[in-house]
């Protein structure tokens, strides 16, 4: 959900919140693949030297190279090896060759490189995630008085047409945005892309249009695209969902709903339970708790080094 609340003067003052917004948007994968070295002679059309008996032919020279991983239909079974059991329509399967993505998208950030010589390495990227936390910095930090470009697509979709905002430019950046995802703080995600189906996880490549898709958001992008957008904001986090609702009283505030159910309602006792369990399961930081594995990014004008509250500022 995205969600952008502005003052009445136009594009002055964004409020942006964008909470399990960034897991559905498209990603590209691609894994680290050991080939050989393209011939320089053969590159140049010109003929390689004969090979005799007498000089065999040398060994290949390898590297690594990002491949993109496609969504291909599933191979056919065979005759001797029928399936037990139906399996997904589709499958990811490895490119052969290059991809126009293949030989951009990896480029993009040194992060990415670091990981082309293990071979067998996965990435994902989501270029529509970069783009829109651009767009949205923009707003922000007042964009430029060039013709503004478009909105990303994810952000057209997400409001009405009417809604979408124009970056313009302003004498104060101001306003704030707000993410709240689940994904890791500063690795890359690999192999994250699921499928959700009544509540249940399922095969992403089964069922096509009835299984939501989902995958982790890679916030190390998100801050990078924040703070190559404009050199006049912050960004803060990402941190643990736990630690932000922490940092921003909610503990007290559920103290303070507890109190007040146990004074005030019949089945006070049992609401005040409810309470309390609904609070530990968005601070919950076990392995599969909501308080770990959400996290809470924040981009702000800039603030002379005061941080906003939940990411370790004061009230």
């Amino acid at each position: 959900m995205l969600v952008l609340i502005r003052s009445s003067e136009a594009a002055k003052t964004p409020f942006i919140i964008a909470h399990e917004f960034f897991d559905a948007l498209p990603i590209y994968a691609f894994q680290s693949a050991q080939v050989p070295v393209p011939n320089p002679r053969a590159r140049a059309g010109l003929v390689p030297p004969p090979i005799t008996p007498d000089t065999p032919a040398p060994a290949p020279a390898l590297h690594n190279e990002w491949r993109e991983l496609l969504v291909s239909p599933t191979a056919p079974p065979s005759v001797l090896n029928p399936p037990k059991t139906p399996g997904p329509e589709f499958e990811l399967t490895l490119s052969k060759q290059h991809t126009h993505h293949s030989r951009l998208l990896p480029t993009l950030s040194p992060r990415y490189a670091a990981l082309l010589p293990s071979t067998g390495s996965t990435i994902e990227i989501s270029p529509e995630s970069q783009s829109t936390v651009t767009y949205l910095t923009e707003l922000i930090s007042g964009g430029t008085s060039k013709p503004a470009p478009p909105p990303p697509a994810a952000v057209a979709q997400a409001v009405r047409p009417r809604q979408v905002p124009t970056p313009s430019s302003k004498s104060t950046p101001s306003g704030a945005a707000l993410f709240i995802d689940y994904g890791p703080s500063s690795t890359i995600p690999i192999s994250t892309l699921r499928g959700i189906r009544a509540h249940q996880r399922a095969s992403p490549f089964s069922d096509a249009g009835l299984v939501d898709l989902s995958a982790d958001v890679d916030f190390g992008a998100l801050v990078e695209a924040a703070l190559e957008a404009s050199e006049i904001v912050e960004v803060h986090g990402p941190v643990g969902q736990g630690d932000w609702l922490e940092g921003m009283g909610g503990r007290e505030r559920c103290e303070m709903l507890v109190k007040k159910a146990r004074a005030s309602e019949k089945e006070g006792e049992e609401i005040a339970q409810r309470i309390r369990t609904g609070w530990e399961r968005l601070v919950g930081r076990g392995p599969d708790g909501m308080g770990k594995l959400y996290k809470v990014m924040a981009v702000v004008p800039e603030r002379n080094g005061a941080r906003p509250v939940g990411f370790g500022g004061d009230l």
